[in-house]
C-alpha cells in the first residue's frame, strides 16, 4: 500500500538515523527528502510547504525529552505532523433503539457499490442489523451487483429494477427496514460527477427524504489531489460526515487523495485495502503514518485478532518473546495467519518486519508452503515439537514420509522456524521499546 510514500519516508529516516551528527544542514536535507516524497505522492504543494515548514521549525527549535536521542525526536516530529495532515480519527457509534440512515455518495467508478458491501459486512460483525437500499437507478446492473454482494454476506437488499424514481425507492426502502427494526439502513445512490447537476439534484432530494444520520463520500484513491475538488463539491451538495478511500492497495496517488480529502474537514473513516469483502480497514491517522514510516501498526493487528476471537495465551506470548519458541507455538502462529488474511499485510503491521523490505515473491512462496507446514508439525512427536533440535536426518525422513512431503520441505520448515525464533528474540530491543513509548504506543 502506497509503496512510493513508504519507500520515500523510510529512506529519509534511514539517512537521518545513519548520519554521524545532526546539525542545521542535516535537518534541511531531511526536510527536502520529505518534501520530495510528499510531492511524488501527489500531495498538494501548499500542504507540503506548510507541513515541511512546521517540521523544520520544530526540528531546529525543540529539545528532545530526556532519554530520547535527537534523531529519534525528529522522526517523532515527522510522525506527528503527517498524522496532523490526515486529521482526526472517525468512529462509528450508532444507537440500536432506532433505524439509523447512512447515505452513500460518490462519483461513478469509485467502487461505491463494492464498498457498501464491505461496510455492511463490517457493521454486521459489530452486531448491528443492517439493510441495504438499492437506489441507483442510473447504472445498468447496479441493483443486481448489489444483491449479489449482499447475498454473500447475508445482508438483505430492498430494490426494484423496474422503478426509475430513485427517491421513491429510498422512501419505500426506509419504510421497509424500519418495519423490520433494522439498526442501520444503507442507501446506495447513482454514481455522479460534480458537474452532473441532474444527478446532484437527485442526491439532494434523496438526502431530504431520508434525513441521513451520516453521509459517506466514497473517493477513488487513484485520483490523487483531484479528490479535493470532488470532496468539496459533494460537501456543498449534502453534508458529508465521513469519507471512505478506495483502491489504496496499489495507488501511487493515494497520499494526495488522503491529504486532499482531509483538507475538506470531513474525517476519513475507512480505507479499502483489497478486493475481498473484509478488506475495509478503520482509518487511524497515527497508526497509518506509523506503518508508512516503518514503525509498524501493532494495534490494527491486535484489533483484527480480536475480531477473529484469537485469544493469545499470556504464558505462551511471554515464552515466545523470550525466544523460546516451540513448534506448537509456531503452529498456532500459522493458524492465526491463515485466519487473518494476507501475509503481506500482517508483515507490514509488525515493527521490525516492516523495515525488512521482503519481496512479494518470497512472501507468496511462504504463504503457499504454509498449508503443508501444519501436516509436517502434526507428524512430529510431542518431544520433537517441544524441542526441534532433536530433529536429525532419520527423524526428518520419518516426518517427510508421514506428512507426504520431501525431506527438503521439512528442512525448509525448520529454517523458517529458526528465523521466526530469532526475530521474536530480536524484537525485544530496548531502543525500539523506548521509541514506541515516545510515539504513544503502550504495547510492550
Amino acid at each position: 500500500m502506497l509503496d512510493g510514500l513508504k519507500d520515500g519516508f523510510q529512506g529519509a529516516i534511514k539517512r537521518l538515523l545513519g548520519s554521524s551528527s545532526i546539525d542545521e544542514r542535516e535537518i534541511k536535507e531531511f526536510v527536502k527528502d520529505i518534501q520530495r516524497t510528499l510531492l511524488s505522492g501527489d500531495v498538494k504543494a501548499q500542504i507540503v510547504f506548510e507541513a515541511s515548514q512546521r517540521i523544520e521549525k520544530r526540528a531546529l527549535e525543540e529539545k528532545p525529552p530526556p532519554g530520547l536521542p535527537r534523531k529519534e525526536h525528529i522522526v517523532k516530529i515527522l510522525y506527528e505532523e503527517f498524522a496532523r495532515i490526515l486529521g482526526e480519527e472517525g468512529k462509528l457509534d450508532f444507537p440500536t433503539n432506532r433505524t439509523n440512515v447512512v447515505l452513500m455518495v460518490g462519483i461513478q467508478g469509485s467502487g461505491k457499490t463494492t464498498t457498501i458491501g464491505k461496510l455492511a459486512r463490517l457493521l454486521s460483525k459489530r452486531n448491528y442489523t443492517v439493510g441495504v437500499i438499492a437506489a441507483d437507478t442510473f447504472r445498468p446492473g447496479a441493483v443486481t451487483q448489489l444483491r449479489t454482494i449482499c447475498e454473500s454476506i447475508q445482508v438483505p437488499v430492498y430494490g426494484d429494477e423496474k422503478e426509475k424514481d430513485a427517491t421513491k425507492i429510498a422512501r419505500i426502502g426506509l419504510e421497509y427496514f424500519k418495519a423490520q427494526s433494522a439498526n442501520i439502513a444503507i442507501i446506495d445512490t447513482a454514481g455522479r460527477h460534480k458537474e452532473e447537476t441532474g444527478l446532484i439534484d437527485e442526491m439532494k432530494q434523496i438526502s431530504k427524504i431520508a434525513s441521513p444520520d451520516l453521509v459517506f463520500l466514497v473517493i477513488d484513491g487513484t485520483i490523487g489531489q483531484a479528490a479535493f475538488g470532488q470532496a468539496s463539491a459533494f460537501h456543498k451538495a449534502v453534508p458529508v460526515g465521513g469519507i471512505i478511500i478506495t483502491k489504496l492497495d496499489g495507488a501511487a496517488k493515494g497520499g494526495g487523495a488522503l491529504a486532499a480529502t482531509a483538507a475538506t474537514g470531513a474525517r476519513i473513516f475507512f480505507i479499502g485495502t483489497g478486493e475481498r469483502v473484509d478488506d475495509l480497514e478503520q482509518f487511524s491517522p497515527t497508526r497509518f503514518v506509523g506503518r508508512l514510516l516503518g514503525m509498524g501498526d501493532l494495534q490494527s493487528l491486535l484489533d483484527r485478532a480480536k475480531e477473529l476471537e484469537l485469544v493469545a495465551d499470556e504464558k505462551q506470548v511471554k515464552r515466545m518473546m523470550s525466544g523460546k519458541l516451540t513448534m506448537n507455538d509456531f503452529l498456532v502462529q500459522i493458524e492465526s495467519v491463515k485466519r487473518m488474511g494476507s501475509l503481506r499485510k500482517i508483515v507490514e503491521s509488525l515493527p521490525g518486519f516492516s523495515q525488512m523490505n521482503l519481496p512479494n515473491q518470497n512472501l507468496e512462496e511462504v504463504e503457499a508452503k504454509m498449508k503443508y507446514w501444519r501436516a509436517m508439525i502434526q507428524a512430529m512427536t510431542k518431544d520433537e515439537r517441544s524441542d526441534p533440535e532433536l530433529l536429525n536426518s532419520q527423524r526428518i525422513r520419518r516426518i517427510a514420509r508421514g506428512s507426504g512431503v520431501l525431506e527438503r520441505d521439512v528442512k525448509d520448515l525448520l529454517t523458517r522456524y529458526k528465523q521466526a525464533k530469532n526475530v521474536m528474540k530480536a524484537s525485544k530491543g530496548r531502543q525500539f521499546r523506548a521509541l514506541m513509548r515516545q510515539m504513544g504506543n503502550q504495547q510492550q
